[in-house]
């Protein structure tokens, strides 16, 4: 039985991981690194800083900081929320079912808090999340499970009570790491990774997600 619905935050409420990649790739750019945006998809779901820990191992650059190129990406991202971030098709759909059927709510995410609080007020969904949790503040960010654990012990659920939405696979792995079940909502440029199968449901939209789908994920 589940009993708590627990959402991932960049692609599966808002269409933001673009925004991610445009930023970390103009940023680097501007340090004389040139990533692909096939570089830039690998690391979808990871947190900010792990990611260019990462990237200075396999690219190296010089004039900033991975502490100062984290912010300066922060940022860019944040300004693109604000001016641009409208909620994914379907998302509502979901929050309402849940709603209708006691099920907590809550977030999870590797992004900054700074981001989390731009992101539920251009969406104004500052009453929907009972919990809302960021990677920032965990040793190890998705894949590692501690982020989908830390959620749902504050919302109070046992984590194989739990049902998660995730765009990317680090995130997917995250979550069934932690023993939840986990829909998979995969952006176009990653759709076909054939990885997605340990998800216990891949759809193309939350859009996809009708009564019957939604009574064999929760009940």
């Amino acid at each position: 039985m589940i009993n708590a619905l627990i959402f991932d935050m960049d692609g599966v409420l808002l269409d933001s991981e673009p925004f991610w990649r445009k930023a970390l790739r103009e940023e680097l750019a501007s340090l004389g690194v040139t990533l692909s945006e096939a570089e830039a998809a690998e690391t979808m779901g990871i947190r900010i800083d792990q990611v260019l820990e990462y990237r200075m191992k396999t690219h190296g650059w010089t004039g900033k900081t991975v502490p100062q190129v984290t912010e300066s990406i922060l940022s860019r991202v944040i300004a693109e929320v604000e001016q641009r971030a409208v909620v994914l098709p379907g998302v509502w759909d979901c929050i309402n079912k849940a709603n209708r059927d006691g099920l907590k709510i809550g977030l999870a995410t590797s992004s900054p808090s700074r981001l989390i609080d731009a992101v539920v007020k251009t969406l104004k969904m500052e009453d929907v999340f009972e919990v809302k949790k960021s990677a920032e503040f965990e040793q190890y960010g998705k894949p590692h499970p501690a982020i989908y654990l830390r959620t749902a012990e504050a919302l109070g659920i046992a984590a194989p009570q739990c049902l998660a939405i995730e765009d990317s696979f680090n995130g997917l792995l995250s979550a069934k790491s932690a023993q939840m079940k986990c829909i998979a909502v995969p952006e176009d440029i990653s759709a076909h990774d054939p990885r997605f199968v340990i998800a216990d449901a891949k759809l193309d939209s939350l859009l996809d997600l009708d009564e019957a789908l939604w009574f064999r994920l929760t009940k």
